[in-house]
C-alpha cells in the first residue's frame, strides 16, 4: 500500500516528470495534493499500470485532488539548459501554478533545485511509495503521450504512438532515414552507437 503522507497535517504535494529519456518532444511534470485521507488501491507508479488504467486514474486524480497542475519544458529549452534541470524547472512551473500553496514537496528521485520558500524531500522510487507521487507520475505521464500521440499524427513515420518518441529501434532507424523534426531533441544521442 502506498503511503497517503510523508508528514502528518502538512499540506504535501507530489511531484514528478515523465519523458527524461526521450529523444523527442518536451519533459512534462506534474504537482498533485491529494486529501489527507485518500485511498486508491489501483494508484501506483505510472510504469506498473497498463495505458487504459492511467486514463481512468488520470480523471479520478483531477476530480479528487485538491490541487493539481501540470508544467512543461519543450525539447529547445532541454537542448539549452540540460535534461535534469529542464526536469526540474518543468516541476517548478507545476508547483506554480498549482491553486493551493503546499506546505512541503515530495519530490520523486534523488535531486532537485530549491523551490523558493517551500521545503522539499527527495524520495527515490517515490512513485512507488507516496500517493502523491503516484498520482503526479500518472498526470506527467498521460499529458505528455497526448501530446506525442499528436505529434505522431504529423510525423507518423517515427512510430510515436508506441514508442512516445523514446529511443527504441524503429524510432532511432526512422531518424538514421529521414533525419530530425522540430521536437528532436538535438543534444541527445539520437542515433545509436556504431
Amino acid at each position: 500500500m502506498l503511503k497517503s503522507y510523508y508528514k502528518k497535517n502538512t499540506i504535501e504535494a507530489g511531484c514528478d516528470e515523465a519523458g527524461r529519456g526521450c529523444l523527442a518532444g518536451p519533459v512534462y511534470a506534474a504537482a498533485v495534493i491529494l486529501p489527507p485521507d485518500y485511498k486508491n488501491k489501483i494508484l501506483n507508479d505510472s510504469k506498473q499500470i497498463s495505458e487504459k488504467k492511467r486514463e481512468l486514474l488520470r480523471i479520478e486524480i483531477e476530480k479528487e485532488a485538491i490541487a493539481f497542475a501540470v508544467g512543461i519544458v519543450d525539447n529547445v529549452e532541454i537542448d539549452e539548459i540540460n535534461i535534469l534541470n529542464a526536469s526540474f524547472l518543468a516541476m517548478h512551473r507545476a508547483v506554480n501554478q498549482l491553486n493551493t500553496t503546499p506546505e512541503l514537496l515530495l519530490i520523486d528521485g534523488n535531486r532537485f533545485t530549491p523551490y523558493p520558500n517551500i521545503p522539499h524531500e527527495c524520495i527515490i522510487k517515490g512513485d512507488a511509495k507516496f500517493l502523491s507521487i503516484a498520482a503526479a507520475s500518472i498526470l506527467a505521464k498521460t499529458y505528455r503521450d497526448d501530446f506525442m500521440f499528436a505529434a505522431h499524427e504529423k510525423h507518423p513515420e517515427y512510430a510515436w504512438n508506441k514508442n512516445k518518441g523514446y529511443p527504441t529501434k524503429a524510432h532511432r532507424g526512422a531518424i538514421a532515414n529521414i533525419g530530425t523534426t522540430s521536437i528532436h531533441r538535438m543534444t541527445f544521442q539520437l542515433l545509436a552507437k556504431e
